[in-house]
């Protein structure tokens, strides 16, 4: 091991001051406490800029017209980030996107670093992000990387049922990953992505990607592979960037994030929850070109195991429902039985 990359923890400022990027995608449902909302995009928009050397480097990037838009510009004036403002509402991969490309003009920025609006994602860990990326870029000889914000837990911070479902589209989507590495021939490298979990933490909101990787994804665009734009803009955007970067030859990595135990703000609760996960899953089985029955084979076997199919009638229904609209996205007939699973333990 290379002590010096692990431990120059000054080095590692440095690139986080003078060659990282960091966009921040936001928006403002009507419906939200604005003055909530308001308060806590301040909040990390701050804490960005004092982890970078220039505010320029900090992009909000608001995803339509909305009341966030507002407050951005506010933000812009008192400490000089950059807005970016899309003409319409997509969702959140849609203000990721613009706001890469508005970073990506600037030649010097070597790291790019997504971060939700929040105050969930704490601006005084980017540096170990940077720390990451460089051991893993000196210990494999890499420069495409793709840094995971690692959670102690998702149940915690997100609650019992969404930490389930997010386990969930996390096994899903590690089964897709090896069985297209199995087809191409590209060993699955996840010897920096995974110490005490079995699975990556995919979904987290908090990631680094290298140069080398925002220019592969932004040149190829995020593909719908017949899926509705919702689905893919709105509801599977970690799995979307993930896997994107990984076609792009990206090498997983993770970094151990902090998050605030209950969360302050989330949209989950205004979404459809089966039509989500399902499309967490669905769009990278596609996009990988995974065989249908593989898909419904993986997800009989992870819906045994979840301890939400125990929460009788609520948790076993809204499992049953995701796997009605999986395997109907991918043409396979309805399954006729329970969730099954070992009769003993």
């Amino acid at each position: 091991m290379n002590h010096r990359t692990v431990t120059d923890l000054v080095f590692a400022l440095e690139e986080l001051r003078e060659s990282s990027g960091i966009v921040i995608p936001t928006f403002f449902p009507t419906s939200d406490d604005r003055e909530l909302a308001a308060r806590l995009l301040s909040d990390t928009v701050l804490g960005c800029c004092r982890q970078t050397g220039s505010p320029s480097r900090v992009c909000i990037s608001v995803d339509g017209i909305n009341p966030a838009v507002e407050v951005a510009r506010r933000l812009s004036e008192a400490y000089g980030v950059r807005v970016v403002v899309s003409p319409r509402n997509r969702g959140k991969l849609g203000a990721v996107q613009a706001g890469l490309e508005s970073l990506a003009e600037d030649d010097s920025l070597r790291y790019f670093i997504l971060v939700d609006q929040d105050a969930d994602h704490f601006p005084n860990e980017m540096a170990t992000f940077i720390r990451v990326t460089r051991h893993v870029a000196t210990t494999a000889g890499v420069d495409r990387i793709l840094v995971l914000g690692r959670r102690s837990s998702r149940h915690h911070p997100m609650g019992y049922l969404r930490g389930e479902l997010e386990e969930l589209a996390d096994r899903m989507l590690i089964d897709c990953l090896h069985y297209y590495a199995a087809q191409t021939g590209r060993p699955l490298n996840l010897q920096f992505a995974m110490l005490l979990d079995e699975f990556p933490d995919f979904h987290s909101g908090y990631k680094l990607l290298t140069r080398e990787v925002v220019t592969s994804i932004l040149a190829n665009g995020f593909p719908l592979e017949g899926l509705p734009e919702e689905a893919v803009y709105r509801h599977a955007v970690e799995a979307v960037l993930v896997v994107e970067a990984h076609l792009a030859g990206a090498l997983l990595a993770s970094a151990p994030r902090t998050t605030i135990n209950e969360q302050p703000v989330t949209a989950f609760g205004q979404l459809n929850r089966c039509r989500l996960i399902s499309d967490k899953i669905v769009w990278p089985a596609r996009r990988l070109q995974i065989p249908p029955k593989f898909v419904g084979q993986w997800l009989d076997n992870h819906l045994a195991r979840l301890r939400l199919s125990t929460l009788v009638p609520s948790g076993k229904e809204e499992l049953l429902e995701i796997r009605r609209l999986v395997r109907r996205s991918i043409d396979l007939p309805d399954a006729t039985n329970d969730i099954a699973g070992p009769a003993f333990l």
